[in-house]
């Protein structure tokens, strides 16, 4: 939120419709009330809510901004190759089946996404072995939700194998997803139409808001999407966003680490720019900026994951002030401060002790099938 002030966008978001998103909502699969988050609680709030956008909107929007501040954008084309030398850098560009030349630099920011286009270049692209994921997801229009800012929710439901997410993108439209071990689906033998479908309807916290639900878009399929680069930067180059690396899409840490990298890119390159030897001391500064946050991201995917993180998670103490602190991390503040690192340390000591003692009640995270509607349609497709 802070970089989009600092860019001047906001005025622009709610022109394009976004809305303001207020925090969060989990709950587990056993239970039928979630714990809800708000922005304006976490620990040193600087903000009260961020956007729920649709990504090909929301990207337009940026490229379009970059290219009224100054920026030569090119559609369409693409990066065949990368060639360094001591004092510049040579892209070799290809557009639609034509060459469309090169273009020299001084300096590169690869924002590639998951293409990693220096990544793969310098084969420095390492994927998380236990976080290879697959996630499958489509979009409704119609469902359910609260009234008032409660609607504006991520919802987020954590089953024992599998977690769903709920993602309100515009007045009308949701965004549905669930993230599994691939393996799982690949087992199932089932299309990703039919799997989304059965996965939601053994949801009761999902299927209840689907009655009046119709999907509107096609299924979606993301797989394997777990990597960080070992290196994010060389004497020409860094890296930002995905093309840095990506974690899981839980807590959408993807599209905040995104921002955060292209921020302290930009930052490093301004001063370097002016002062060349800057370099040496700016880039791996970045470099240790990101790897600090990815970190702090990596460890509460990790403890997502296990069952003991969301039976502490869905029962918050006051002890400490803790839940503050989490929801902090959970809104985009890695956790530099001291305030911040100890009580999450505390969070994570508590997390631990649950696995060997019950210091919370344990849960089943499968749902009960008494709580699902008596008539689970399923939801009617109208794809335009």
């Amino acid at each position: 939120m802070k970089a989009f002030t600092r860019m001047n966008l906001h005025e622009k978001f709610l022109r394009a419709g976004f809305m303001k998103k207020y925090g969060g909502e989990f709950f587990s699969a056993c239970c039928d009330k979630g714990i809800k988050f708000y922005f304006e609680d976490a620990y040193q709030s600087k903000t009260d809510h961020s956007y729920q956008v649709t990504r090909a909107d929301f990207d337009k929007l940026l490229l379009d901004h970059a290219a009224e501040n100054g920026a030569e954008v090119r559609e369409e084309t693409s990066v065949e190759r990368v060639a360094f030398s001591d004092d510049q850098v040579d892209l070799y560009l290809q557009a639609k089946e034509r060459s469309a030349g090169n273009v020299r630099a001084r300096y590169l920011i690869d924002a590639s996404g998951r293409n990693s286009v220096l990544g793969n270049h310098f084969k420095v692209k390492k994927t998380y072995d236990h976080l290879q994921k697959l996630s499958i997801f489509a979009h409704y229009d119609g469902m359910w939700r609260e009234e008032g800012r409660a609607g504006t929710l991520t919802g987020l439901v954590r089953g024992i194998d599998r977690w769903f997410w709920i993602i309100p993108l515009t007045p009308a439209r949701t965004s549905v997803g669930v993230v599994l071990d691939g393996e799982i689906f690949r087992r199932s033998e089932k299309s990703p139409e039919d799997f989304l479908e059965e996965a939601i309807a053994e949801q009761p916290v999902i299927a209840r808001r689907m009655h009046d639900a119709r999907r509107v878009s096609e299924v979606h399929v993301a797989a394997d999407f777990s990597y960080r680069s070992t290196n994010f930067y060389g004497d020409r180059w860094m890296l930002a966003g995905d093309a840095a690396g990506f974690i899981d899409p839980i807590f959408s840490s993807g599209v905040f680490l995104a921002v955060f990298s292209g921020e302290a890119c930009a930052d490093a390159l301004d001063a370097v720019l002016d002062e060349p030897r800057k370099a040496k001391k700016l880039f791996p500064a970045y470099a240790r900026r990101l790897n600090r946050a990815m970190d702090v991201y990596l460890r509460f995917v990790d403890a997502w994951y296990t069952k003991e993180f969301i039976e502490v998670f869905s029962a918050p103490r006051e002890l400490f002030n803790l839940p503050p602190a989490i929801n902090a991390v959970l809104g985009g503040n890695i956790g530099t401060t001291f305030g911040i690192k100890w009580r999450m340390w505390v969070f994570y000591f508590l997390v631990w002790l649950q696995r060997y003692y019950p210091i919370v009640p344990r849960l089943t995270l499968v749902p009960k099938k008494e709580d699902l509607p008596n008539t689970a349609a399923p939801a009617s497709v109208a794809i335009s």
